[in-house]
């Protein structure tokens, strides 16, 4: 009998054997799936005539990609030794149909029986799994630097005039907390780029890079909103009513829910310098140019006494998780360390990382269909598809028998 690691799963909907050597030969399964023998789960409950059955389809179907041991030689091919058996034979199904297009796995299963597919799936369950690669050799999953700690390393140059979170205690500096990190990105780049005049800005940022705005801009998007702590003389009621006209672009009393950006809680002398630079033609945004030139010197002041004294709140903005953190909700499904407890759950530790990044990418868009993976993966970057996917190649695999509870 193989070694395996033997897991007692309470709630289990599947019971099942697909060590070879557990029954004797010719024997009846012990036990009976508690889905009715629904054909997924068939391969969950293989006889060792089974598994030998399946391992001649293995050597003329599969074996040339795959490996008749089931680990595989070729980059973007997965190892599925040691796999669990109802996904596999789900994955043949989903291929047979032609649902993942033309390639050499419809080619290579089209032609077969569900008989065989089952048996297959069997055969390379009940193999001993892959390991991870011998250090040295495996892809390192990249070193991952918490972005809010490096915004805030990097926004340390900024606190002298616009306060340690954002918030601005000087008069003339904007409040960076509310906004959305895009804005805070492009306006930084347009002190740059000359589209917004100020020196002294213009030579503070210039030598920031784009990863190092991002950060920037997500420490500040994630702070504690609070109004500027500066004067805001004018008339307040006349500058709501003034105000009014601006609520389609920049929202409800200043809290923007699109594109623009978010007044309230502003420095007002710092506004009321915006709205003359977009006046006069030194800030370039044609869209404000027109609302700016309507407006005198007087109601710019109350505007800004308005805007000043409304409560900023915070964008719409999740804090990145670490990549230790997004494997915690992947392991919910996959199992501890990627060693998947359900046979319909593919196991990840030890698997290529070239093919689960090609996987994560395939269903970000949507080349494979899963709402449950779609939804874990929205706003996952490129950089975090890598740090997961070397994250499960370096764990270690283990094999797994399904077994039947006592009812209580």
């Amino acid at each position: 009998m193989k070694r395996s690691t033997r897991i007692f799963v309470s709630g289990m909907l599947v019971t099942g054997i697909v060590i070879a050597g557990v029954l004797p030969a010719g024997a009846a399964p012990a036990v009976a799936t508690s889905s009715g023998g629904r054909d997924d789960l068939r391969a969950a409950r293989a006889t060792p005539q089974d598994i030998a059955e399946g391992k001649r389809v293995a050597q003329a179907s599969c074996a040339s990609c795959h490996g008749l041991n089931g680990i595989a030689k070729a980059k973007g091919t997965p190892h599925i030794a040691g796999q669990r058996p109802a996904y596999l034979y789900l994955e043949l199904l989903v291929y047979q149909t032609g649902a993942r297009g033309n390639t050499p796995m419809n080619n290579a299963v089209r032609f077969l029986s569900d008989d065989a597919l089952v048996k297959v799936a069997a055969y390379y369950a009940n193999l001993d799994p892959a390991q991870p690669a011998a250090s040295g050799s495996a892809k390192a999953a990249p070193a991952k630097s918490d972005p809010v700690s490096a915004g805030k390393a990097a926004a340390a140059g900024c606190a002298g005039c616009h306060g340690e979170t954002g918030i601005s205690k000087v008069p003339g500096t904007p409040n960076l907390v509310g906004m959305d990190p895009k804005f805070i990105v492009s306006s930084i780049k347009a002190y740059t780029k000359g589209e917004r005049k100020h020196d002294l800005m213009k030579t503070l940022v210039s030598a920031l890079g784009d990863a190092e705005l991002d950060n920037i801009a997500l420490f500040y998007a994630l702070q504690k909103p609070g109004k500027a702590q500066t004067p805001s003389p004018g008339n307040k009621a006349a500058g709501k009513s003034a105000a009014v006209a601006c609520a389609g672009c920049h929202g409800e009393g200043g809290v923007s829910t699109g594109s623009a950006p978010s007044l309230a809680g502003q420095d007002a002398q710092y506004f009321v310098a915006a709205m003359k630079s977009y006046k006069d033609g030194s800030r370039g945004d044609q869209a404000m140019k027109a609302p700016a030139a309507s407006v005198d010197e007087s109601v710019i002041k109350d505007m800004a006494a308005y805007y000043a004294d409304q409560a900023p709140q915070a964008p719409k903005v999740r804090k990145p998780l670490t990549t230790a953190e997004m494997a915690q909700r992947c392991d919910r499904c996959h199992g501890v360390g990627g060693n998947s407890t359900d046979p319909r759950s593919p196991a990840l530790a030890a698997q290529r990382p070239e093919y689960l990044e090609q996987v994560m990418r395939a269903y970000q868009k949507g080349e494979r269909k899963s709402k449950a993976m779609t939804a874990m993966l929205d706003g996952v970057s490129e950089a975090d598809i890598e740090g997961l996917a070397a994250h499960y190649a370096s764990q270690k695999a283990r094999t797994v028998v399904y077994v039947p509870l006592p009812s209580r």
